[in-house]
């Protein structure tokens, strides 16, 4: 099952970018970090566990694991806290974080520990690896997790808004929830150079960092949809109302990103405009700077404009 969820995940393409990565997916066994999981049933969610009594159970916990899909995790009231994402986006993050033999790396958000340890077999040192989260629940889970697959990187429980300073700094930094902005302490932690891959806007930019107060970059071409980040201090903003707009337009994933990462800037009236006049831009074409001095700002094509939106900070 795990060689033909490999196989899935190459042939989605998510390998191209970095080919080592399929090694590591071959290698790590997802199914000892999902040790229990929700899926959604009519009415909520129905709980699969790999000790149930029931081998028929137990089998569809098994082949649910080694599915191309994310995973509920950890439910509170019925509200998702954490879940482990779809392991085809995990691998394209991971090739879109263009690592390197040598490098440190922060994961915000440990979830399951199934990220921090694809992350440790590929760089080859545990210690290169630090993962944070806010849910001591979840550090604890992880920990055993990540023993019983055989590695044990840094895992630090905390707010990963602040990052993990006693451990800095990084050359990567790797978010696998959802940013309302992008914290300024991950700037501070990553080297020069370094890059910061984060969901954001319903979408995944990868950030250049320059130095302590500045940091730009590209989105990737996917859709991505993560948990928010929990301990940000600003507080997220609505979704923007679509309402009479084109029915193509509500329904078009590549629309819906542009509204997202320019709320309060534009109104959807004007986005829409925008987004007929330019040709319905893909996600490539849009990009994001984090300046500490000037204020962050999302664009199209170019930072300097003619499409240039503020977007608030942390």
């Amino acid at each position: 099952m795990r060689a033909a969820l490999v196989r899935e995940i190459g042939a989605s393409g998510a390998f191209d970018a970095d080919p080592v990565w399929r090694e590591a997916f071959a290698a790590v066994p997802r199914h000892l970090f999902v040790p229990s999981y929700y899926v959604g049933v009519v009415g909520g969610y129905e709980r699969r566990w790999g000790e149930n009594p029931d081998p028929e159970a137990r089998e569809r916990w098994l082949r649910g694991a080694y599915e191309d899909t994310p995973l509920a995790i950890r439910l509170r009231d019925g509200e998702l806290l954490s879940s482990s994402s779809q392991p085809s986006l995990m691998a394209l993050m991971l090739a879109g974080l263009e690592i390197r033999e040598g490098q440190s790396v922060l994961e915000i958000g440990t979830g399951s520990g199934y990220n921090a340890a694809l992350l440790a077999h590929r760089l080859g040192d545990d210690d290169l690896v630090t993962t944070v989260d806010l849910d001591p629940d979840l550090t604890e889970s992880a920990r055993r997790h990540l023993d019983a697959a055989g590695h044990h990187p840094a895992v630090v429980t905390g707010d990963g808004a602040r990052g993990v300073p006693a451990r800095a700094p990084f050359d990567r930094i790797i978010a696998t929830c959802a940013l309302p902005s992008v914290p300024r302490a991950w700037l501070a932690q990553c080297r020069p150079g370094g890059r910061i891959l984060a969901p954001f806007a319903t979408g995944l930019v990868a950030l250049t960092v320059r130095d302590a107060g500045h940091a730009e970059g590209r989105f990737l071409h996917t859709p991505a949809y993560f948990v928010p980040l929990r301990g940000a201090s600003r507080s997220w903003q609505e979704q923007p109302d679509l309402e009479g707009l084109p029915a193509e337009a509500r329904g078009s994933d590549l629309f819906r990103f542009l509204p997202a990462l320019t709320a309060g800037a534009l109104e959807p009236g004007e986005a829409y405009g925008l987004w007929e006049r330019e040709g319905r831009p893909q996600r490539e074409r849009y990009g994001l700077t984090v300046d500490v001095d000037e204020g962050d700002r999302a664009w199209l094509d170019d930072p300097q404009g003619p499409y240039v939106w503020p977007v608030p900070a942390a």
